[in-house]
């Protein structure tokens, strides 16, 4: 049995095909495929608020593919969803009907509130400890999904208008980075030591640049440290010298600067990167909607 999971972001587009796992009852998933497409959709929205036609024929051609693929993998089921950039573009519907006649792909444009409960559902808290207090961190190209939780529960949840995309575009607003620290500071200051869950493609990456042993936390201090040697590099030579992704060398920058942030206001030391993300919310999703019904 296999699902496959679209995340059509404001940086990149991805597919995740995934193998189902039954085993004594309990149903995990493993990672069979992943190919990511960085299209930049942010760009288009966050300063026009209109998805050109350029990107619109490049978004339907990549999801032809993905229709393509899904069919070869003989996928069960799928879900698409799409966050930020197409939330803020005043076409997104008629991006949505476009992808539905010609690739035949149906595609959701999901709120910031939902697509917060998508990444949780990921499970990325599983090797941890529950007892503790923890702050799920999603750094995306539109927005800034946070999450806090204490002994296994939601204590509050909120998406916020702060992403890599929109800081390099200068469309992230004083009023949202106020929001986002009045936020923190009001469902932290009852909670003592919290720890950071951070997800996203960033985090991922610097957590691999940081060198960490596996499943060892990134503290404050070593993310600040690589920030500051990353930000010493100009664009070209974090390219050329440090081999990072054309699409990924200019935007990890703005992302250090919202961990840390966020990190600071919340008074965490330490932050685990469980290498998960929105397709692998998605899957679960799929998973618990599929068994639960069906067991």
């Amino acid at each position: 049995m296999r699902y496959a999971a679209i995340d059509i972001g404001s940086n990149a587009v991805r597919l995740l095909i995934a193998d189902i796992i039954e085993n004594d009852g309990s149903v995990s998933f493993k990672k069979n495929t992943l190919i990511r497409v960085p299209l930049r959709l942010g760009d288009d929205a966050f300063l026009n608020q209109h998805i050109s036609d350029r990107k619109a024929t490049d978004l339907v051609k990549t999801m032809h593919a993905f229709r393509n693929l899904m069919d070869v993998y003989k996928v069960g089921d799928y879900m698409a969803c799409a966050t930020s950039a197409m939330r803020e573009a005043k076409n997104g519907d008629d991006v949505v009907k476009q992808i539905k006649e010609q690739a035949n792909i149906d595609l959701e444009i999901v709120q910031g509130q939902a697509e917060a409960r998508i990444i949780y559902a990921s499970h990325a808290e599983q090797n941890i400890d529950r007892t503790k207090n923890y702050l799920y961190i999603d750094v995306g190209g539109g927005s800034t999904e946070l999450s806090l939780f204490s002994s296994g529960d939601l204590v509050a949840s909120k998406s916020f208008n702060i992403g890599t995309i929109r800081i390099l575009d200068n469309q992230d607003t004083e009023e949202s980075w106020n929001s986002m620290r009045e936020f923190i500071r009001e469902h932290t200051r009852h909670f003592k030591n919290i720890s950071g869950i951070g997800t996203g493609g960033n985090i991922n990456k610097l957590y691999k640049l940081s060198e960490e042993k596996d499943n060892s936390p990134l503290t404050f201090n070593k993310l600040k440290s690589l920030y500051s040697y990353l930000d010493s590099f100009s664009l070209k030579d974090r390219i050329n010298v440090l081999g990072l992704n054309q699409d990924r060398a200019d935007v990890i920058i703005p992302a250090c600067e919202i961990y840390l942030s966020v990190m600071k206001w919340a008074g965490i030391k330490s932050m685990y990167v469980p290498s998960v993300g929105m397709v692998d919310g998605i899957i679960q999703t799929l998973i618990d909607k599929n068994y639960v019904k069906s067991h």
